[in-house]
């Protein structure tokens, strides 16, 4: 962990600049400067280290499903792409976040659309990660499930070539039978549905591989489906200080609404974004909670 991320940001000290009238001896001393583009503090000022946003981030203990968490990025005008892509957006702290999130999951669940735009290689953690989560009783590295309803991913890709571990494809069964064949060297490929991915049977199949801890990248058709299936327990989302413009998509797209209450969970700051937690608000009438 970087020293820098143990130090609070200037824009949470006081740190005004004298009044013309104000003497040297009543001036307040200036704010030292940190540097550390990636350093993440809470309303408080407070910087948080990595130990310290995992532990706001861990996942519910005893869980009986999956749970499902997404992590988007967003500009204030609600672009989730720039230029076609959202890799521009979000900055170091975003990154960081984003990082420090996938060493908690069982798997990392992406959209086929979303792996090809933004051109994913395989998903590898680093070692002393991998270590870090065998020393918890996690695997050395997460699953990763692609879903891609007519199987439409390249065998030969970087994310089938050099996995550390065989992903997983979720495809319709009207999917072209030579590109399921194609897959099946490289990947455990998954019919979830007869002519689309189902949310629930692609859920199903993950809890019955004991994949409950569920790190959602998007993209936004992906995260339609599951918030069409009330799917979406939480969401972290990056709200990145830049107005964009364009047509670009919003973070969740579908065909129709489905309006699901969240409630918040957590605000961070970055240098120059918000990170937002959200929460699925599952409160029924007698007060109880769904677990």
């Amino acid at each position: 962990m970087s020293a820098g991320h143990d130090t609070a940001p200037d824009a949470f000290r006081p740190c005004g600049t004298a009044a013309p009238h104000e003497t040297s001896d009543t001036r307040p001393a200036p704010a030292p400067v940190h540097d550390d583009p990636a350093e993440i503090v809470d309303v408080a000022g407070v910087a948080l280290d990595d130990r310290a946003l995992l532990h706001r981030h861990v996942f519910p203990a005893g869980l009986e499903r999956p749970w499902v968490r997404t992590n988007m990025v967003t500009t204030i005008d609600g672009a989730v792409t720039r230029g076609g892509v959202s890799g521009p957006l979000g900055g170091p702290a975003d990154h960081r976040l984003f990082d420090l999130l996938r060493r908690l999951a069982d798997v990392v669940l992406i959209g086929a659309g979303t792996v090809r735009r933004e051109g994913y290689g395989a998903l590898r953690l680093d070692p002393t990660v991998a270590a870090w989560r065998s020393a918890r009783g996690l695997a050395a590295q997460p699953a990763f499930a692609i879903v891609s309803g007519a199987a439409r991913l390249a065998p030969d890709s970087a994310v089938f070539a050099d996995a550390p571990r065989r992903p997983l494809v979720f495809v319709a069964a009207d999917a072209p039978s030579a590109r399921r064949a194609a897959l099946d060297p490289v990947a455990d490929v998954v019919v979830a549905g007869a002519h689309r991915v189902e949310i629930p049977a692609l859920l199903a199949e993950l809890d019955r591989r004991g994949l409950r801890r569920v790190h959602c990248e998007g993209g936004p058709t992906l995260l339609g489906a599951l918030a069409a299936a009330d799917a979406i327990d939480e969401m972290c989302v990056t709200l990145d200080a830049t107005v964009l413009g364009g047509t670009g998509p919003r973070m969740v797209v579908s065909p129709g609404e489905h309006p699901r209450r969240m409630r918040m969970a957590g605000i961070l700051r970055g240098r120059d974004a918000l990170l937002l937690r959200w929460l699925r608000d599952r409160q029924p009438a007698d007060g109880t909670r769904r677990r």
